[in-house]
């Protein structure tokens, strides 16, 4: 491949990559937005006492979804190669979201998100794994922020569509949900314009077998694939155990009354959360991929304590302590593009990263149903439950240190 084709095949690789993660975070975005509006309709009378429960397994299996996907679909990856397999998640993940629209009960709604989500899961390791290797080491940091920040930017679009519509009077939560099948359009792109990733298509080449999920747990691999899963549990934990209930939060401190405050309080974690992931990865290569991990963690847990557990109201105050949230606990997302890729040799880098940053989502399932459990037992005070479960930063403040640092490495072959 000459220069000029490599280069247009990197831009190309990286658009479809953005893409597909800003309808990540698109997706993601569209639950906090119509989460308690939908499950009270399908719920009906028995609402306030089951809401809690409702809205902690339908998130659980949000996670497990993407979790499972993450491993098959990596997988696939590393064995059809990168692009044939992104264009399967980002399929899947497009018409079981869109499906969503037409449920008629809390457990359809369980179950479409399920599936969604395993594409989901897919898309980001096999997007963080093309990008990575087609684009040279020196423009990896910057990649990494910008992988983070454009999930972030989909997240923030559904927050300033669901300000607009509530602006209008419009309180529709299956158009909503209906928008999540736009990535399909997506699919084409990548299937006609994308190039495959020469790493990969040498590593397959000369491969002396047939890659196995088992390859990632086998020799040295093994102790990595562990320590990066944890890293990655901490993140997700700490993530969907306050973060994301943050929209749930103000639409409960205004009993449902703002239209706005739901979509507001989105837009505010959404817009701290791009500049956290740029931070983290610029971060990362200051200093070091661990010091900079470390120091995530201690102003996520700071923060979230401070937010969680003063005395909040609704108004300009709690959406400032929102930005400061969503900037601290999703800079994570800049980091892990960066630190994923340096630990996992070529031929098995979509599944080692699928499955450790994506088995972190099993752990964040079963925290999300326990946090479901505390926030019944809080009888829906969102701000006990997220204190609770945002102390776990602090754990990823001393499991780093058992981690390789990759700082200044090339991608391992």
């Amino acid at each position: 491949m000459n220069a000029t084709n490599a280069n247009r095949g990197r831009w190309l690789a990286l658009t479809a990559a953005l893409l597909g993660w800003m309808f990540d975070g698109l997706e993601m975005g569209l639950f906090p937005q119509v989460a308690r509006p939908a499950l009270k309709e399908l719920i009906g009378a028995s609402a306030t006492r089951d809401i809690g429960t409702w809205l902690s397994v339908i998130m659980a299996g949000f996670l497990l979804g993407a979790a499972v996907g993450g491993l098959v679909f990596g997988w696939l990856g590393d064995r059809i190669g990168r692009v044939r397999a992104m264009v399967w998640s980002v399929a899947t993940y497009s018409i079981f979201s869109g499906l969503c629209a037409f449920v008629t009960a809390p457990w359809q709604f369980a179950a479409l998100r399920f599936v969604a989500s395993m594409g989901m899961g897919g898309e980001w390791s096999l997007g963080v794994a093309l990008v990575m290797e087609l684009w040279p080491r020196g423009s990896r940091p910057l990649l990494a922020g910008v992988i983070g920040a454009a999930g972030n930017c989909g997240y923030l679009l559904i927050g300033l569509l669901g300000l607009w519509l509530s602006s209008v009077g419009y309180a529709g939560w299956r158009l909503l949900l209906l928008l999540g099948a736009a990535p399909a359009l997506l699919t084409f792109f990548i299937a006609i314009f994308v190039p495959e990733s020469e790493r990969w298509k040498q590593a397959a080449a000369h491969a002396v077998k047939k890659n196995r999920i088992s390859d990632i747990f086998e020799g040295g691999l093994a102790r990595s694939t562990m320590m990066a899963t944890v890293l990655a549990t901490i993140v997700l934990l700490g993530m969907w155990g306050s973060t994301q209930w943050i929209p749930s939060w103000a639409d409960k401190l205004t009993d449902g009354k703002t239209a706005q405050a739901r979509s507001a309080a989105q837009i505010s974690v959404a817009f701290g959360a791009i500049i956290g992931c740029l931070i983290a990865a610029w971060l990362a290569q200051r200093t070091s991929r661990r010091w900079a991990y470390f120091g995530l963690c201690a102003v996520s847990v700071v923060s979230c304590q401070w937010l969680f557990r003063t005395p909040m109201t609704y108004g300009p105050v709690f959406l400032v302590w929102a930005f400061i949230v969503g900037t601290t606990t999703s800079s994570f997302f800049g980091w892990l593009p960066l630190y994923l890729p340096e630990i996992f040799p070529t031929r098995v880098r979509a599944t080692g990263q699928g499955f450790a940053y994506n088995a972190g989502r099993v752990f964040a399932a079963a925290g999300t149903l326990g946090s479901g459990q505390l926030l019944n037992r809080f009888h829906e005070d969102y701000a006990q439950m997220c204190a609770v479960i945002s102390l776990v930063y602090v754990l990823g403040m001393v499991a780093v240190w058992f981690c390789p640092e990759t700082k200044g490495r090339p991608l391992p072959e």
